[in-house]
């Protein structure tokens, strides 16, 4: 109809000329170093499944699983979903709201308000078909900056999802390191306990034949129930690992088979992680971008807070057909018509409307603080990593020859002992001291391969070149030049 078609030409110019009142977006400058100390910089990109780079089958399939299963990612992902609908219906406060109805109604008015010879019937029919538009002019960028607002809000919650998955994978990474260790451990422990078994058995047979003195088997004696009372606290901290586990990956209980000789810790690959500058790996967190996100909705919210300064402007109409006889209902004799607009302008709301606005600069600066903060401790977490690398590779390498060292020890004094050169406490207490090695260099072990998880994570996991980041972005509806590169 003529005015369905000059409420759309109004439409478009109401497009074309709107503005908006948002400032202009720019990611704050922060002063970062050009480069992390002790690093190489590198362009390269780590895959998105980086856990495979430890080279563990059985860690591979524990990772999927709680990919699929973890709870704390499930309700991370409902957010999103959530977020998306809010998204979608501030977008489409964009468009024109296009209703039909149809109606139909038999009336019979009071004989004293009816007129005999006027022709109308009493009892009468009414019947109509209608269709109606309304369309808010977005003159001044109001529902532009409150739909970017909320696109910004879903991709935030993205991110943080992201963020939620990068932790599960690196909790899930980690508790497994612990379990290995703890393997270890245990298998050492439960070495010590039978090579002290015997010790005993060897002291008691020689005290028994006047040999040795009861002072040398006492100490025999002591040592065992050391060791024993080592081997439930491993199996105790094993299960509560175990637990642990389960519940990331989203299970009722359960273990994880690792097989028995407890030196898997060992055969795990050491991955070396490329770094680059710190300026562009940071802003790649997935708490960073949402922190940017966030900020970037929070700074399109102050052109919808201004937006209020000024009218709001609507078209409204309707068109279609309306008869009292259903047969000649659509018909060219019974065609109705109306267009219309209507403006909309509070004259005296002491002081709302500057409070408002007020309320979203304090709401954006906020953001600003969040977001300078998040590349603050960014940038703290991966320097600590690279520290924690760097340090804990050292560590048990000196705990590799510690032990090598104290196994050569024990050994000799076992012969010193046998040829009656030193006494029985000197075997105990190197023993003791290989024992003790032992179970640090386990500890250490897996302290090296916490340090590798934890640079990872620092780094947001998966580490996209540039062009990867601004597919996906674009994937999830961002245009990457709205973040202010």
């Amino acid at each position: 109809m003529k005015s369905l078609r000059v409420a759309a030409a109004l439409v478009c110019a109401g497009l074309i000329s709107a503005c908006s009142f948002a400032p202009e977006y720019n990611r704050p400058d922060l002063p970062v170093p050009e480069q992390f100390a002790d690093t190489t910089a590198s362009a390269d990109s780590i895959q998105a499944d980086w856990w495979t780079l430890f080279g563990d089958t059985t860690l591979n399939a524990l990772v999927e699983e709680a990919l699929a299963n973890n709870q704390d990612l499930a309700a991370a992902a409902a957010r999103v979903e959530q977020a998306r609908a809010i998204a979608g219906v501030a977008k489409s406060a964009l468009y024109p709201e296009i209703n039909v109805q149809g109606s139909g109604s038999r009336t019979q008015i009071p004989g004293t308000q009816f007129a005999p010879g006027s022709g109308a019937e009493n009892p009468f029919n009414s019947f109509d078909l209608l269709g109606t538009i309304s369309y808010e002019l977005d003159f001044w960028g109001k529902l532009r900056n409150a739909n970017k607002a909320a696109r910004n809000e879903m991709l935030a919650t993205e991110e943080g999802r992201r963020n939620v998955e990068l932790t599960l994978i690196s909790d899930v990474i980690t508790t497994y390191f612990d379990l290995l260790s703890l393997d270890r451990q245990l298998a050492i422990s439960r070495a010590t306990l039978e090579s002290r078994q015997e010790a005993v058995r060897l002291q008691t047979l020689r005290y028994e034949a006047g040999s040795i003195s009861q002072l040398d088997l006492s100490q025999a004696q002591a040592e065992l129930a050391s060791t024993e009372a080592t081997v439930p606290v491993f199996e105790r901290q094993m299960r509560a690992a175990e637990n642990l586990l389960a519940v990331l990956l989203g299970r009722l209980g359960g273990s994880v088979a690792r097989g028995e000789n407890g030196d898997r810790i060992d055969a795990i690959a050491s991955p070396e992680v490329p770094v680059g500058l710190p300026s562009e790996l940071i802003a790649r967190r997935p708490d960073v971008m949402s922190a940017e996100f966030a900020m970037i909705g929070a700074n399109a919210n102050i052109g919808t807070a201004r937006a209020a300064y000024l009218p709001s402007i609507a078209l409204t109409g309707y068109g279609g057909w309306q008869s009292d006889d259903l047969s000649r209902l659509i018909t060219q004799d019974t065609d109705v018509w109306q267009a219309s607009v209507g403006v909309f302008q509070t004259i005296f709301a002491p002081g709302r409307t500057q409070r408002q606005v007020d309320l979203a600069w304090g709401l954006y600066r906020e953001t600003l603080a969040n977001f300078i903060r998040s590349v603050q401790v960014a940038f703290a977490d991966v320097d600590d990593a690279l520290v924690a690398r760097r340090t804990n590779l050292l560590i048990r390498q000196a705990e590799d020859r510690e032990v090598a060292a104290r196994q050569t020890a024990q050994d000799l004094s076992q012969i010193r002992y046998d040829a009656g050169e030193s006494s029985y406490l000197e075997v105990l207490d190197a023993q003791r001291q290989l024992f003790q090695a032992q179970l640090l260099r386990a500890e250490a072990r897996r302290s090296e391969l916490a340090a590798s998880v934890q640079l990872f994570k620092a780094l947001g996991g998966g580490w996209e070149t540039e062009e990867q980041m601004k597919a996906r972005m674009r994937m999830a509806g961002e245009e990457p030049e709205d973040r202010g590169r």
